[in-house]
């Protein structure tokens, strides 16, 4: 860290204090008893403004008892997708021995969007941890980097909120959106098992029988149709044979692009990735690869996983940018 960074972090506040309403009305009435205790020379209003000002000092120390000794860890889903709704865990954990924390609220902070999802925990006892969940739908594919939290407490008197920024970054990449596809039947009419094509193999199932020769394995013959062992009768096992389906990505940006341009190209994204899905389900193996020489491809053993991150982190590039290598991909299917 440079020399300007170290003395930026001393001057950060380590705390914030924020004013509640009623901690408004509190200081305001706080304030006239003291104008009036001034004036008046009065005994008994320096005795309330003395009760008033130690609640404020009280609720100080107690807010900040509760906020020390506190760490947060986030958990994040294995995967995530636009318009799907899923929890991210928050753990809070309490180090202090004897104190318990009360009334703590964390809110979870991500690069370049507003905090609006908190959990809160009524009571953290000592040397233990509590576990709350907050529900989130993402409205945009592409990275969401979680930076840290805000952890904050109105305890014991709710006048003012308390609050401490904790380090702790974490990236979910949200995939884009499917939509269920109805992909045509093959063209050739070839007989399907278990949703891909049958050819000759070693699998499981059988696809017919043929005239057997000496040298073959003893386990296949079909002991039904060999009449005399001169001639026999062989079961000919078949296998699955997935077909090879190819989607091209156009990233080339038009010039003028638009207006409508960005959101032409997420209804592109979202094409693409639910007839990418729709096939890979089907059994079928799926490359996606794209006018910039990057490709990405995938089948019924791995997964959709390899081509929903590919689309997720999918830009369009530039018309004046070089062709070599552009950022990341989309796409029209073949």
């Amino acid at each position: 860290m440079s020399a300007w960074g170290r003395i930026g972090a001393r001057l950060t506040m380590p705390r914030r204090l924020r004013l509640t309403r009623e901690g408004k009305l509190f200081v305001g009435i706080t304030f006239g008893v003291g104008l009036a205790a001034i004036n008046t020379g009065n005994n008994l209003l320096y005795l309330l403004l003395g009760m008033l000002l130690s609640l404020i000092v009280i609720s100080g120390v107690m807010s900040e008892i509760s906020l020390r000794g506190l760490t947060v860890v986030r958990r994040l889903p294995a995967r995530a997708q636009v318009a799907r709704a899923h929890l991210v865990e928050i753990e809070v954990s309490n180090a202090k021995r004897r104190i318990p924390s009360y009334a703590i609220e964390v809110e979870d902070l991500r690069e370049g969007q507003p905090a609006d999802k908190r959990c809160f925990f009524l009571k953290i006892s000592p040397s233990s941890a509590q576990v709350a969940a907050y529900r989130r739908t993402p409205q945009r594919r592409g990275r969401d980097l979680h930076t840290g939290f805000r952890v904050a407490t109105r305890f014991p008197f709710g006048l003012f909120e308390k609050s401490r920024e904790i380090r702790g970054e974490g990236e979910l990449v949200i995939y884009p959106a499917v939509d269920p596809v109805r992909l045509p039947a093959d063209r050739g009419g070839s007989r399907r098992l278990g949703g891909g094509a049958v050819g000759r193999g070693a699998g499981d199932e059988i696809a017919g029988v043929r005239p057997g020769r000496a040298d073959e394995d003893p386990r296949d013959i079909y002991w039904r149709k060999s009449t005399v062992p001169s001639q026999l009768v062989m079961r000919e096992r078949a296998r699955e044979l997935s077909p090879d389906v190819s989607l091209t990505l156009d990233v080339a940006e038009p010039s003028p692009a638009g207006d409508d341009w960005p959101a032409r190209f997420e209804r592109h994204v979202r094409d693409v990735a639910s007839r990418a899905v729709a096939h890979v389900r089907r059994g079928d193996r799926v490359t996606i690869s794209t006018t910039a020489g990057q490709r990405v491809r995938a089948e019924r053993a791995s997964g959709t996983d390899p081509l929903l991150r590919f689309l997720a982190l999918v830009e369009p590039s530039k018309a004046d940018a070089a062709p070599a290598r552009p950022r990341r991909p989309l796409a029209r299917g073949a």
